[in-house]
């Protein structure tokens, strides 16, 4: 690296991954002062499931400056407020695990204490799911942009996007070529590394050709080509928490409405995924191969389809768990070559788009060598992000009613990560639920999932017995006849598709 010159950054891998990483750091960091490569080699196909995402992916689009009118008829898109989960607890039993708040504070109290109170107490209280807007919304196939009064209950919810993984790709891909990203097609045969650092120098390609770089990016999928097979950083396996290790995959016709949702529901060895697109609906069989053959897991995701299926079922398989450290050296790895987390909850292309973030504020500075202090900072935020999703997705599958199936028996069976039993223990006690200032999820995530799944709190904040209860029980009852007069202001998820962003027939069909 030599002083007055751009630092370059080498991206190997394109997909989601890299093409993500290749338009953030285009975008946040100076050209003059960084230069960036993406080598992909179209031998090497892309996994390309993930369709479904969260709210904070309309911030990363944002930031972008995506039109995003545009980016959804290119990609497909739909809008997703939340998902819906079926049978998690036992068969039929459904909740939403909404992209909003339940109730509001009041008296400076959160609202879960208000309303474990009132209804610990034998108030008139509803199931904690009819105090969310944003459940409303989905219930009701409606859906139009939050207000930007935030007094009013229209106000209470965020919104994030079901679209076709590979096309959002292509869409960022070209973006990102014309702000100057280089594109390099090859496919990488060797790695050359510094005989002293070990820090990688050069990429040896097919062709022959030799792309050096000063800090670079592993967004290689499963294979981890720089982290994990040439700078040796470890995995960490946390099949041990979540057994599911295998997924089918499939696209199929769309029948019936276009809901503003992605639904899982659980199966025998695992659960199916349902997303919606404006062309077709994506569907998933995730299970594990300790309780559940290939064969039959494929036939239960046939069976279960809405309409044909519009190609062969494709499998993947996958372990759950992540890197030791996702920066080593001067290498750094985003997306599947640094983690698997399976997609209950949408969060692959979430990590992404936070390490991208991170990556950003904590770039080394050009003509310096790679601070290790950076790297360390880095590390530990990816582990609060990992391990805290590991948490969140665990607490859907630990608190179940599904006696006589063995997974669920085993899940309901094993022994808790300790952060995850104290965050049980203490909503049980007293209403208390996560907060994150960094990471996910909120503290209404949390509530949609520990009531959804059956745990319910036993006692309260004693600030919340400020209120009296006759006041508590009033503002219960308002707050569901707000969300049931905004509802009726609002139009269907399908025609603010087809007035905004109607993508017409599909360009390209991929599974």
């Amino acid at each position: 690296m030599q002083a007055g010159q751009p630092l370059r950054v080498v991206i190997v891998g394109g997909g989601t991954a890299g093409w993500m990483t290749a338009a953030g750091l285009s975008r946040l960091l100076d050209p003059r002062d960084y230069a960036i490569t993406l080598v992909e080699s179209d031998e090497i196909g892309t996994v390309g499931v993930g369709e479904a995402t969260l709210p904070h992916i309309k911030t990363f689009n944002d930031m972008l400056g995506f039109d995003e009118a545009e980016f959804m008829r290119e990609t497909q898109a739909t809008i997703k407020l939340g998902v819906e989960f079926i049978g998690w607890t036992r068969d039929g039993d459904r909740y939403i695990h909404p992209f909003g708040t339940f109730g509001e504070r009041w008296a400076g109290v959160d609202f879960q204490h208000h309303w474990a109170r009132a209804k610990l107490a034998g108030r008139k209280v509803a199931p904690l799911q009819a105090y969310s807007y944003a459940v409303a919304l989905a219930r009701a196939d409606a859906f139009e942009r939050p207000s930007e009064d935030t007094a009013s209950i229209r106000s209470t919810y965020a919104y994030a996007y079901h679209f076709d993984a590979s096309l959002y790709a292509d869409y960022i891909r070209r973006w990102s070529m014309r702000r100057g990203v280089r594109r390099v097609e090859g496919l990488v045969l060797d790695v050359e590394q510094d005989g002293g650092t070990g820090h990688v120098r050069a990429l040896r390609l097919k062709s022959g050709a030799v792309i050096e770089g000063d800090l670079f990016v592993d967004c290689s999928g499963f294979r981890s080509l720089l982290v994990g097979q040439a700078m040796g950083v470890g995995w960490q396996d946390w099949s041990g928490w979540l057994p599911c290790d295998r997924a089918f995959a499939v696209p199929c016709d769309r029948v019936g409405r276009l809901t503003p949702y992605t639904r899982a529901t659980a199966r025998d060895a695992g659960w199916m995924w349902r997303i919606p697109l404006q062309h077709r609906v994506g569907n998933g069989y995730v299970f594990s191969s300790r309780f559940c053959d290939e064969s039959r897991a494929r036939e239960t995701l046939l069976g279960h389809l809405e309409g044909s299926p519009l190609a062969e079922p494709r499998l993947l398989r996958f372990q759950a768990g992540r890197r030791e450290r996702m920066w080593e050296g001067n290498c750094v790895a985003i997306g599947l070559a640094g983690g698997f987390l399976e997609p209950l909850e949408s969060t692959s292309i979430f990590l992404i788009q936070a390490a991208v973030m991170d990556l950003a504020n904590l770039m080394p500075a050009p003509g310096r060598p790679v601070d290790a202090r950076l790297a360390a900072e880095f590390n530990r935020l990816s582990s609060l992000q990992y391990d805290r999703v590991r948490d969140f997705l665990l607490l859907h599958y630990i608190a179940n009613g599904r006696e006589g199936q063995p997974l669920w028996d085993h899940m309901r069976a094993m022994t808790l990560p300790d952060t995850l039993a104290h965050k049980i223990a203490l909503f049980e006690e007293s209403a208390a639920a996560p907060g994150y200032l960094y990471g996910l999820f909120s503290r209404d995530s949390w509530l949609s999932v520990l009531v959804g799944q059956g745990i319910e709190p036993g006692g309260y904040s004693r600030l919340a017995d400020r209120l009296p209860l006759d006041e508590v029980e009033q503002r219960l009852a308002d707050l569901r006849g707000r969300i049931e007069a905004g509802l009726g202001m609002m139009p269907s998820h399908e025609d603010f598709i087809a007035r905004h962003c109607g993508a017409g027939p599909a360009v390209r069909m991929t599974a």
